[in-house]
């Protein structure tokens, strides 16, 4: 995973990128999900799958304020076809990325049960089309099936 960290008004420190990184790559489990086997690119990255990539922005709101949520994180992903983004302010960095992180993954949990949801709903509807009557029925009369309509 490709990511790209800028910081606003504050001053990147080693462990903060390292946190960052962290809490990002471990996102990149969920990039399955966008991938097909057999779907392979040939583009200037070089031949491979699909590459992943992260935008993450981090910084102070005001320069001013030394109360309340002034720390701001955001984050936008790129999946091949598919876009998520989240930012959280917070009192302190590390929290705001972690609640980015948590909404970029309850997003792509939510995004990877849309496909067997759409499923699921045409199942059902072609379930409510095929639906007998009560009066129309398969009966039996001394061994033999015949339909039987009813009133």
């Amino acid at each position: 995973m490709k990511i790209t960290i800028k910081a606003t008004n504050i001053k990147l420190t080693p462990s903060i990128r390292q946190n960052i990184e962290e809490q990002i790559n471990s996102l990149e489990r969920f990039s399955k999900i966008f991938q097909k086997k057999e779907e392979y690119f040939d583009h200037f990255f070089g031949k491979g799958p699909p590459r992943v990539e992260a935008w993450v922005e981090v910084g102070k709101t005001t320069l001013h304020h030394k109360k309340g949520p002034f720390f701001r994180a955001e984050c936008q992903m790129r999946f091949p076809g598919h876009s998520v983004r989240a930012e959280a302010t917070s009192k302190h960095l590390k929290a705001a990325i972690t609640e980015v992180k948590d909404e970029l993954q309850r997003q792509l949990k939510q995004y990877k049960q849309k496909p067997v949801a759409k499923i699921r709903r045409a199942q059902r509807m072609l379930k409510r089309l095929v639906r007998f009557a009560r009066g129309a029925q398969f009966k039996r009369k001394k061994g033999e099936r015949t339909w039987h309509e009813g009133m």
